[in-house]
């Protein structure tokens, strides 16, 4: 099992390459593209999977430590991350918003591994 401390650098890492994605791809031509649905699902299920491990953990550690990060900014952050998930493949979201989900995933993350790191000090 990975250390929370891991897993918030590579949920951080995820959203990173989901960005890019965002960034350099046209996304489907018909969204309802069978082959394309199979595709992102396929793609997509580890990153969920990480995702929720990330809250899992996140979760035990700021309900049990004095952290500056609150449990509903662990719920919304994974909720966000979820929706750059999918919007990356589906592009149907406005970059502005993109971009807010973004910065917001991140700032929770950096949060959280500052705290970590004044923990392990």
């Amino acid at each position: 099992m990975m250390t929370l401390k891991n897993e918030t650098v590579a949920v951080k890492q995820m959203i990173d390459r989901l960005h890019e994605l965002y960034l350099t791809t046209d996304g489907p031509v018909d969204k309802k593209d069978l082959g394309f649905f199979e595709k992102v699902k396929k793609e997509t299920a580890p990153l969920f999977e990480l995702n929720n491990g990330w809250m899992e953990q996140a979760e035990i550690f700021v309900k049990n430590r004095g952290t500056r990060v609150h449990p509903n900014q662990v719920k919304s952050t994974h909720e966000n991350i979820e929706m750059l998930i999918l919007h990356s493949y589906y592009l149907d979201i406005q970059r502005k918003r993109y971009k807010e989900l973004f910065q917001s995933s991140h700032y929770v993350l950096d949060m959280i591994i500052d705290d970590l790191n004044r923990a392990d000090d």
